[in-house]
């Protein structure tokens, strides 16, 4: 076992102890770079921006006379961070505050627990966290509405596909007038490398280039990763890297792919080349709105 792994499994295979009071010391980070490494994604100059936004939907406190406040809780940190939280370490931590009072009413017990949560994460991850909490009244996105399904594209009497470990040679471009590509594909699915638990996600992208990449071999491509073992994290970077790859230098990419929520928390990669309009994916970086609008949520 690699020292991802192992620091990944601090909490997995154990009976939890249930914890009632809140506890920071049950986040566990890990590094990005043993990944990078492999796909070669120079941790000192990353080919892309972007960031990890996660929602938690089941957060959930004590104000001080013990009335229950419920949130679905949204965070967000830069792909630049040196560290990732792993994910049931994030769950075991939230849960921490499940009977922990907080504040004199509602608006004071969020404000506490927004700044406790912001603080703790940005230390263990030693980057800014940002953390905000959602309710009925927030915004959807819609910024993915008009990304036309791979599926709709291809002719699926005529594709064949018989690839499930990760495969960049399936992808196959040609050359063509400059134009934009806006594809989505709502089947992704990859494993966790720790638990091997399947996980699934819509995965949008778009790009900006003479260079188009063949439709039915991207849809290959993306199905090549459905016996693969990495974090939701790793699988989007490895995508871009590929893709990106296969691109000119000048052109623009943007590879977002919203995964399923698995105990209670999802998490949403986004990566985007260094000249891509961000200003198309504003909602989706926002913490006032919630970033699902699809049929798995």
């Amino acid at each position: 076992m690699n020292k991802t792994d192992e620091l990944a499994s601090t909490h997995l295979g154990k009976r939890v102890k249930e914890c009632n009071t809140y506890n920071p010391s049950l986040l566990v980070a890990i590094p990005r770079s043993e990944n990078r490494i492999q796909y070669k994604i120079n941790n000192e100059n990353l080919p892309f921006n972007g960031y990890d936004i996660w929602h938690a939907y089941e957060f959930s406190c004590l104000t001080e006379n013990g009335l229950p406040v419920t949130r679905v809780l949204k965070l967000k940190y830069n792909c630049n961070s040196k560290y990732i939280v792993e994910s049931k370490s994030l769950k075991l931590y939230f849960n921490s505050f499940n009977m922990t009072k907080l504040g004199r009413n509602i608006k004071e017990c969020l404000e506490l627990c927004q700044k406790k949560i912001k603080n703790d994460l940005s230390t263990i991850l030693e980057t800014e966290v940002t953390v905000n909490f959602l309710d009925s009244k927030s915004k959807r996105i819609d910024i993915f509405n008009n990304y036309k399904n791979i599926l709709d594209i291809i002719d699926e009497n005529a594709i064949v596909i018989n690839n499930f470990k990760e495969n960049p040679n399936l992808i196959e471009t040609e050359t063509t007038d400059e134009k934009t590509y806006c594809l989505k594909f709502d089947s992704l699915r990859s494993n966790c490398r720790v638990t091997h638990q399947p996980d699934f996600a819509d995965i949008f992208i778009y790009y900006k280039s003479k260079n188009h990449i063949k439709e039915d071999s991207l849809l290959k491509y993306l199905c090549s990763f459905r016996n693969e073992y990495h974090f939701h994290e790793e699988c989007v970077e490895m995508i871009y890297k590929r893709l990106y790859d296969r691109l000119n230098i000048n052109d623009e990419l943007l590879v977002c792919a919203l995964y399923t929520r698995r105990g209670g928390i999802d998490i949403c990669p986004v990566r985007w080349s260094n000249n891509c309009n961000i200003s198309t994916i504003n909602e989706l970086l926002d913490l006032n709105f919630f970033s699902r609008n699809g049929i798995k949520q």
